[in-house]
């Protein structure tokens, strides 16, 4: 079984496209294409589904077309359409640098000064010109790099120096 902390969102199905079982692929992370990676992990009805994919082909900087094995007809690939599309964390180059921040979903910010954990990241507001991490108990961290000392990635832990009173709001 797949679980979702071993892996992060990268995108969304969109429409069928064709008759023959494409569909569109909205993604905010092309890591698919750097790993070289044979499948994709699809939130099927809250399972996380392994999908190999035959091809795929980018219609632009954001969009790509994807062939999944045994989805051959349009109506198997519209039973798809709006599925979060996930990408497991083992296959993510190392080599790469800068990994999307939905990389950081699942991440647990921990305070500097007293090492305690505030609480784990569920999602990333980029709806403005500060990012925020969402964390899990709803709360609001700006996600600043002044404030981050040190992400590491391999325990899956962000340390932040956290303004004093800003866990209070």
């Amino acid at each position: 079984m797949i679980r979702k902390e071993d892996c992060y969102k990268i995108g969304r199905l969109g429409k069928a496209h064709g008759v023959k079982g494409e569909v569109s692929f909205l993604f905010t992370d092309d890591v698919f294409d750097r790993a070289d990676a044979d499948y994709l992990i699809i939130d099927v009805d809250g399972i996380l589904v392994p999908f190999f994919m035959e091809e795929y082909r980018f219609r632009s900087d954001s969009v790509a077309l994807v062939k999944f094995c045994d989805v051959d007809t349009q109506q198997r690939a519209s039973e798809l359409t709006n599925s979060d599309v996930w990408f497991p964390r083992s296959l993510t180059p190392e080599e790469d640098a800068a990994p999307s921040l939905s990389f950081l979903v699942g991440f647990d910010i921990v305070e500097a000064e007293s090492g305690a954990i505030v609480g784990r990241i569920a999602d990333i507001d980029d709806s403005t010109a500060n990012l925020l991490f969402c964390l899990d108990d709803g709360r609001l961290i700006p996600a600043n790099d002044d404030l981050i000392t040190d992400i590491d990635a391999e325990q899956k832990k962000i340390t932040m120096n956290i303004p004093e009173g800003l866990l209070d709001i």
